[in-house]
């Protein structure tokens, strides 16, 4: 497929597409957002008070397993489908901190948040580089982001990535680890894990963890 194509679908595609699947979204995808979660989750070692945002985090199964194990982290969910944060507030109630606003533009202050996260999200980015200037943003210096999404580096996932460029408007690129640990450094990133995972015999996925970058100063040169 000629990959600009890719660049002429409609960005309104993914909100259809959430707001068909939100209300039968975790029944459908039960096993796959369990273990992504799980995935993703494992990787969180947050101390208490700090503050995560889940990066489209959908009907909210990935806040709910944060508050079940960690209920001392301060949480926002964040996701431009209406319909999917709908379920999410039946799922935590009202009192949690969910926002409808869209990833590229984050409506939030420089170094609000020790962690963020993002399960299955970048696949439907149309500016994926937007979006990881916007995180690195909103990222304390000592924060850190955790992504996990299928990965092209799969026969499974680039045969899924080519029907889906195809038969769905919504869906927009499936990255490889190493396309994506690329790009993070780019943001300003620096990447700590870049692994790569059957969950099962089909679903490939990748997690990466990174954090901002710091800044190197020559102390020695800086006393000459």
């Amino acid at each position: 497929m000629d990959p600009s194509s890719l660049t002429r679908r409609s960005p309104a595609a993914p909100d259809r597409e959430y707001a068909r699947l939100a209300p039968d979204y975790d029944r459908r995808w039960h096993g796959y957002v369990r273990a992504s979660v799980a995935e993703t989750v494992r990787h969180l070692k947050p101390a208490p008070g700090d503050r995560l945002l889940d990066l489209g985090c959908g009907t909210a199964a990935l806040l709910e397993t944060v508050l079940a194990r960690m209920p001392e982290v301060q949480i926002i969910g964040l996701d431009r489908s209406m319909p999917m944060l709908h379920v999410a507030r039946e799922r935590l109630g009202s009192g949690t901190g969910l926002i409808g606003a869209s990833a590229e533009s984050l409506p939030f202050a420089d170094h609000s948040f020790d962690w963020v996260v993002s399960s299955s999200v970048f696949h439907y980015l149309r500016q994926p580089d937007v979006t990881l200037a916007e995180i690195h943003r909103v990222l304390k210096p000592s924060g850190q982001l955790i992504i996990t999404d299928w990965c092209r580096d799969f026969l499974t996932m680039r045969a899924l990535h080519g029907w889906l460029s195809w038969t769905n408007r919504g869906h927009f690129r499936t990255w490889t680890c190493g396309e994506l640990t690329d790009r993070l450094v780019r943001a300003g990133f620096e990447p700590t894990l870049s692994r790569r995972y059957r969950i099962n015999w089909f679903w490939g996925l990748m997690t990466l963890v990174a954090g901002p970058r710091q800044a190197h100063t020559d102390s020695a040169g800086s006393a000459r």
